[in-house]
């Protein structure tokens, strides 16, 4: 058999048990209305027109995706400057925008620098990547929930020794601390808001034990910025600790509604990322019209902690909504709230039926995002989810699932 015959029939093969585990990902068609947000319209499979649907899983978590002044910077931005950077940051690619969004950013967390990358998830590999091989002889602790983009860097690390501490459990990373050498370079390595369970990590607990065992801390703030905090630096600025991790990274794509991810921390760090991360060296610069969009909101944000508010009372909101119907909400200390469904099929299926049924769009997550048994619905409540809204989801989410359970059953 020739290897194209042959990586074909792997490739058939392995979505056809994607499909029979009930773990096949489909792309809902779903089109944001400026304006309207959470409002989209979604185009069902085979029909003429589309249909108006609410999204309770959008990470757009303050709507400022849709937000005037954002839409005006960028709209201003892209007829000064064109569609596109023109090259990476070091062949034309670096603007007067870029560095101000670079500063403002450095400014958010307290930091000395940020840099700019075209993802947090290419932050993170580049950057991780980059630190860990820069010592000979580099230990890694990784919290056991850590984003994939996170692990991909440590592994990209090949001469750095990984070892992986149960999820917030601060006995077991001070263990795995005191077990390694005490003479080679340590780094600790955690989110503050995990995006599946939406709980948060005891950062500052984590520093003691960093600074207890000369350990350098790398935090994963992506589903924190803009969120909390008196300014929206994150759980860091929250807890008062922002000043004892050594590097921050973040993104623009969520709280801050644009593109992009960053990292922050002290100047000379962040300028030797920048001169030797291949993520970045090699990579076209975000366009100007981006760079533009994501200072006009993290500015608004820094100066309005409205939204910051408003996002957390719906939040509860939705919680006690949830738990006054009966319906198996997972433990959440954050904005992001878990419902329990507990299989890959299931979980597609109450997904499919709120859409189809209900003209409402919440994600199905399966694995190998979170362990087998633990598939659920991933829902947040932006500050521009009504008080009916919730009830309409709460009223689908109440016929949905006891029909869809019911299949179980049979």
């Amino acid at each position: 058999m020739d290897t194209r015959t042959a990586l074909l029939a792997h490739a058939r093969d392995s979505l056809a048990g994607l499909r029979r585990e009930g773990r096949y990902r489909e792309f809902a068609r779903l089109e944001k209305i400026a304006g309207q947000f959470p409002r989209y319209r979604w185009y069902p499979p085979g029909a003429e027109e589309p249909r108006e649907v609410t999204v309770w899983s959008s990470n757009d978590y303050l709507g400022m995706g849709t937000h005037p002044a954002v839409l005006a910077a960028a709209e201003e931005a892209l007829r000064a400057h064109g569609a596109g950077a023109g090259g990476t940051r070091n062949i034309s690619g670096t603007s007067p925008l870029h560095t101000a969004l670079e500063a403002e950013l450095a400014a958010l967390h307290g930091k000395e620098a940020a840099l700019l990358f075209g993802s947090g998830y290419v932050a993170n590999q580049a950057a991780l990547s980059v630190l860990l091989s820069a010592l000979p002889g580099f230990h890694v602790f990784s919290d056991a929930k850590n984003h994939n983009s996170m692990i991909v860097g440590m592994r990209s690390a090949t001469t750095a020794v990984r070892h992986i501490w149960r999820h917030n459990d601060l006995a077991d990373l001070e263990a795995k601390l005191r077990a390694a050498p005490t003479d080679v370079p340590k780094l600790i390595a955690f989110e503050s808001v995990y995006s599946m369970d939406g709980d948060i990590a005891p950062i500052g607990a984590i520093c003691d034990l960093a600074e207890r065992y000369g350990a350098m801390t790398y935090c994963d703030e992506v589903h924190a910025v803009g969120l909390y905090g008196a300014t929206g630096g994150g759980i860091t600025e929250r807890d008062g600790v922002a000043h004892r991790v050594d590097v921050i990274e973040g993104t623009l794509a969520k709280a801050f509604g644009v593109l992009g991810g960053y990292v922050a921390g002290d100047a000379a760090l962040v300028d030797y990322i920048r001169s030797t991360a291949a993520g970045l060296i090699f990579t076209t610069a975000l366009p100007p019209h981006v760079a533009a969009a994501a200072l006009a909101s993290v500015r608004l944000l820094r100066a309005d902690p409205a939204p910051r508010e408003r996002l957390a009372e719906r939040a509860s909101a939705l919680k006690a909504a949830l738990d006054a119907a009966g319906l198996q909400r997972m433990p959440s200390a954050s904005h992001i709230v878990p419902l329990w469904i507990g299989e890959a099929a299931l979980c597609r299926e109450v997904a499919r039926r709120l859409l189809a049924e209900h003209a409402i769009y919440a994600t199905p997550i399966n694995y190998p995002t979170v362990a087998r048994g633990e598939e659920r619905l991933r829902l947040c409540a932006t500050p521009l989810h009504t008080d009916e809204m919730m009830a309409e989801l709460v009223a689908a989410l109440r016929a949905v699932l006891p029909r869809t359970f019911g299949m179980r059953a049979a």
